[in-house]
This record gives structure tokens, sequence and C-alpha cells, in this order.
């Protein structure tokens, strides 16, 4: 019977022995859990902090980017409008010098013994006007003897034609038209032949 006990005994203690050693494990096992979470807890909270920091630097750098923006759009508004300013005033600074030639030419209307001198300086006067036209790319339109279109003639009236060949052309220029660049200013008002 001791033999038995002891075996028993044996069995009993080797049993506690697994159970204290399931427990061990389970302990450590437990352990090793709450290690990971809070290792795992550790990352995500190193992770969070991190792209916080990111969004808030992306978010200053959008916040300077949109500033910027607005101030260049602000300056070229303002740059835009001094040119347009300045344009025009250079523009009207420049027929300055022919304002005073007609000034000179209207004096010696009053004195003037020779008509062909005046003549001759009014032309000059409007040679210089419209060679500061053409500087500023304003040339007259030609008509005369050309067909008629409307997109630079206006036909102010229509008159039978001298020779069939002319039936549909301009046969006289009442007022002269102007283009800017190629774009008409002003249609030519104009006499068509039919």
């Amino acid at each position: 019977m001791d033999k038995m006990d002891h075996q028993e005994e044996e069995k009993v203690d080797s049993r506690q022995t697994n159970v204290d050693n399931e427990e061990t494990t389970n302990l450590q096992e437990e352990e090793n859990n709450m290690t990971e979470e809070n290792e795992t807890s550790d990352n995500v909270s190193d992770e969070l902090t991190s792209l916080q920091k990111k969004y808030e630097e992306l978010n200053d750098t959008h916040l300077r980017l949109r500033a910027e923006f607005d101030n260049y759009r602000k300056r070229t508004m303002r740059e835009k409008a001094d040119l347009i300013k300045s344009g025009g005033e250079n523009a009207l600074k420049n027929l300055l010098p022919i304002i005073d030639d007609f000034e000179r030419a209207l004096q010696n209307v009053q004195t003037a013994e020779d008509i062909e001198a005046l003549k001759e300086g009014i032309n000059l006067i409007h040679g210089k006007f419209i060679n500061y036209l053409s500087q500023q790319g304003v040339k007259p339109i030609e008509a005369i003897g050309k067909p008629f279109n409307t997109e630079e003639f206006e036909a102010i009236a229509t008159i039978p034609a001298p020779d069939p060949a002319m039936k549909g052309k301009i046969l006289d220029c009442v007022q002269t038209g102007y283009t800017l660049f190629d774009k008409v200013l002003r249609h030519a008002k104009v006499v068509v032949g039919e």
C-alpha cells in the first residue's frame, strides 16, 4: 500500500506541478500579452503624435501657400491696373507735341499770308499724327477699289457703278476706318457700286 500511496502522491504531485506550470505559463502569457498591448498602445500613441505633427506641418504649409497666392493675386491685379493707367498716360503724353503743333498752326492762321505754307504745316501735323497712330498699332483701312465686306466697311450709300468691273466694289470713302493690330476700331463709311 505504501507503494500505491506513494505512486498516487507522485501522481498528485505531478498533477499539481502541471497545474502550477500551467498557471505560471498562463501568467507569463498574460504578462506577455499585457506587454505587447502596452507596446502596441505606445506604438499607436507614437504614430498618432507623428501624424498630428505631420498634419500641423501640412496645414501650416497650406495656409502659407494660400496667403502667398492671395498676395500674388492682389499684386498682379494692382500691377495690371497700373499698366492700364500708365499705358494711357504714355499714349496721351506722346500726343502732347502734336497738340502743341496744332496750337502753333492755329496761332499762325490769324496772321498767315502764305496759304500754301499753312497747308504744308497742317499736312505735316497730320502726317506726324498718322505716324504716331501707326507706332501705336493703329492703321487706316484702305477702301477705294476694294470689294465691299461688312467686317471692315459700313455702306452708307450705293450708286450705279461706272464700269461693270466696279460692281460690289467701293467707289468712295466718306469716313476713314481704322484698325488696331488687325482689330477694327472704326468701320470705314463707304459708297458702294451696284
